[in-house]
């Protein structure tokens, strides 16, 4: 199964729809499945006088609070529709991550084909009920969780698809710090989520450079999240921890190499190393000329390359037969030259 990529544009528009325009652009000829923003309105999502993070306090010293910060990064309705508009007709799936029940519907009506739930809110058990109502794909995202947290989550939305929740629900390994560390990804987990729930499992990557998201597609992630952003200086929470265009072609290219490395998993040889093997294995040969009738002995055999003959493994059935015609020594031994 080919592993959907999501280019998480996320709120690294700054704002600004022309920029977020040429996020859509970029994602497209990155060679991603997917384009994602956030939809939220700021005045119901954060109290106004709650502190940042301490890396948006770093990336984004202009605000002073994440209801200032938030609130300058909102895309209006007519953003939304015109990104969306624009994303289908350039052949990119269009997502958001909608923050509240409000801008589910939003989305909703604008036709998106899956909905993302972001680490923030997997406890927000009534935002789960109303995502889940919704009968569309989950993707959610798993950061700061514990298991029984994640369990918790699963046993909100599962009454809302049944026997079928393999087929729509999707859990995304994450470590939610801008950015991650090696040392805090614990890859692992992905494995523990997949063990555990028996569901599809992916990676929401906020990691700098391809290596941790390439690993995760052969550890079997069907889903690699990974943000992105024009321009790396630009001002912002998210603009440091994020790819540039380049780095996020690169980065898909690595993981459709990756999908390709993995193979199917049928151990059989390749059609490329079919000839390499006739020119390196062995087959039973004579060690000295031989005639018609001769009864054959272990000493008038020798093993030698290529193996284009009968092979070693024959050689019990081979000692004791007859030759069917005259041979001379060296030949590489085929059945027809063996009596019947």
């Amino acid at each position: 199964m080919t592993c959907f990529i999501i280019a998480e544009a996320g709120v690294n528009h700054n704002g600004d729809l022309q920029l977020a325009k040429e996020l859509v652009y970029a994602a497209k000829e990155s060679g991603a499945d997917a384009v994602k923003f956030q939809t939220f309105k700021a005045d119901t999502l954060v109290n106004k006088t709650v502190e940042k993070a301490e890396y948006q306090k770093n990336n984004a010293p202009e605000s002073s609070t994440q209801y200032e910060m938030l609130k300058a990064l909102e895309l209006s309705e007519e953003d939304h529709y015109l990104l969306s508009e624009l994303a289908n007709s350039l052949g990119i799936e269009f997502m958001s991550t909608g923050f509240d029940e409000q801008s589910i519907d939003f989305l909703i009506s604008l036709g998106v084909k899956r909905l993302k739930i972001p680490s923030g809110e997997i406890t927000n058990v009534p935002y789960l009920q109303h995502c889940a109502s919704k009968k569309l794909p989950l993707i959610i995202s798993t950061g700061m969780c514990d298991l029984q947290e994640v369990r918790v989550a699963i046993d909100t939305v599962k009454p809302y698809y049944g026997n079928s929740l393999s087929d729509y629900l999707v859990l995304l390994h994450c470590t939610s710090n801008y950015p991650a560390s090696y040392q805090d990804v614990n890859l692992k987990a992905m494995q523990t989520l997949a063990d555990e729930f028996q569901l599809p499992v992916g990676y929401s990557d906020h990691t700098l450079g391809i290596l941790v998201p390439t690993l995760a597609v052969g550890m079997g992630a069907c889903v690699i999240e990974k943000h992105f952003t024009m321009d790396k200086s630009l001002p912002g929470p998210d603009h440091l921890a994020s790819m540039d265009p380049e780095e996020m072609k690169n980065l898909v290219q690595s993981i459709r190499d990756a999908e390709t490395v993995l193979g199917s998993g049928e151990k059989k040889p390749s059609d490329n190393e079919l000839p390499i093997r006739a020119l390196v294995r062995r087959s039973i040969t004579l060690r000295r000329d031989l005639v018609k009738g001769a009864q054959i002995s272990k000493e008038d055999l020798i093993l030698l390359r290529p193996g284009t003959g009968i092979a070693p493994s024959e050689i019990s059935n081979i000692v004791g037969s007859r030759l069917s015609m005259n041979l001379s020594a060296g030949t590489t031994l085929l059945w027809e030259h063996i009596e019947a």
